[in-house]
């Protein structure tokens, strides 16, 4: 018997050796993996979309044309492609930069924006941005496939300015919403020169919301006690387990309406045109109603204006995407779940746009 015990309480210890190893080993991956990001990781994918739309339409000729009328249509394409590649060499070979410029086909590059509340989009659309800057010039254009129903005030904001750097550059700018583009949604696509929306997208609800539960009253239902520290008299002014104040309540409603204010200015300084004061009550419209309000451009789906611009324009869509590692996903799992669940604790009472 007592060999037994003796041999279990060896077999014990390796054990928990080994999963102490293992554990250790795991947690020095995860510290490792932490700082150090690979650089290969993060990247940008170019699609052409002229060579997509190609493709579909060569695909679609093939079931539907005779072999005759199939075989007019690749030579018609083989023509075409052959002059587009000698007016090209041409251009290339003249010392007159204007002929090159003559001959040079302006490019319309395509980013994509879904944003959620807290505007997360905004990380991959600033270095997407910042990389087309660099070869993007005046005679270009820059296409924003925008939805969004709003959210925080200071990602959007963010997102806003972003889309300033193209502005700012005098490249042309069009905001393109097939949905929605609300609140925030809507402070970003005002930065643009042009807006199209469907007919039925959902535009607008230029306003400012903030809302929070409050268990006080639940809390001393059943004697539990709820203590909150801060210094500054305006630190937190609504409180989710605390009992809250007129007077906090004020300060948080005046929050809202200076918020609100530079909201409508941001909004009238894009679109000056606007009657801002009919248009900033937080209501909605649908995209035709946009259009009358002046809230939006033009009546288009985001589809159609590329395949309007396809032919004359090479057609890029930018995405950049960032690629974790296993070991650094896993490992974040836990840090973010927590420290983002008490993050929004504490922001449930920060203005949104929304």
């Amino acid at each position: 018997m007592i060999e037994y015990f003796a041999d279990y309480g060896l077999f014990l210890a390796k054990a928990i050796t080994i999963v102490a190893a293992i554990l250790i080993a795991a947690g020095s991956l995860a510290a490792l993996a932490m700082r150090q990001k690979k650089s290969a990781d993060k990247h940008l994918e170019i699609t052409h979309l002229n060579k997509q739309f190609e493709e579909m339409e060569t695909t679609l000729c093939a079931a539907t044309l005779t072999d005759a009328g199939m075989k007019m249509k690749m030579k018609a394409e083989k023509k075409k492609h052959k002059e587009q590649a000698k007016a090209e060499k041409k251009a290339s070979k003249s010392s007159n930069s204007s002929n090159d410029e003559q001959f040079q086909r302006k490019k319309l590059f395509v980013l994509d924006f879904d944003g959620d509340i807290k505007a997360s989009s905004v990380e991959t659309m600033r270095e997407e941005i910042s990389a087309l800057l660099t070869v993007a010039t005046k005679d270009d254009e820059v296409l924003v496939r925008l939805e969004s129903g709003g959210g925080t005030v200071h990602g959007y904001g963010l997102g806003a300015s972003q889309l300033q750097r193209i502005r700012d550059r005098e490249i042309p700018l069009t905001v393109a919403v097939d949905k929605v583009a609300a609140s925030g949604g809507y402070m970003m696509a005002c930065v643009a020169n042009k807006i199209i929306a469907s007919p039925f997208s959902i535009i607008g609800s230029i306003g400012v919301l903030a809302q929070i539960p409050n268990l006080n009253k639940l809390l001393k239902k059943n004697n539990i006690e709820f203590e909150q520290l801060s210094a500054g008299e305006y630190k937190r002014t609504l409180t989710m387990f605390g009992e809250n104040t007129d007077k906090g309540r004020a300060k948080m409603q005046e929050e809202l309406e200076d918020t609100h204010r530079l909201f409508k200015e941001f909004v009238k300084s894009q679109r000056p045109e606007l009657d801002i004061d009919k248009v900033a009550t937080g209501e909605h419209w649908l995209g035709t109603r946009a259009l009358e309000l002046g809230l939006v451009d033009t009546l288009q789906t985001s589809d159609d204006y590329l395949m309007m611009k396809r032919e004359e324009t090479d057609l890029i869509l930018i995405e950049y995407s960032e690629k974790q590692p296993l070991v650094e996903r896993l490992s974040s799992l836990f840090s973010t779940g927590i420290f983002n669940h008490q993050k929004d604790i504490q922001d449930l009472n920060k203005p949104l746009l929304m």
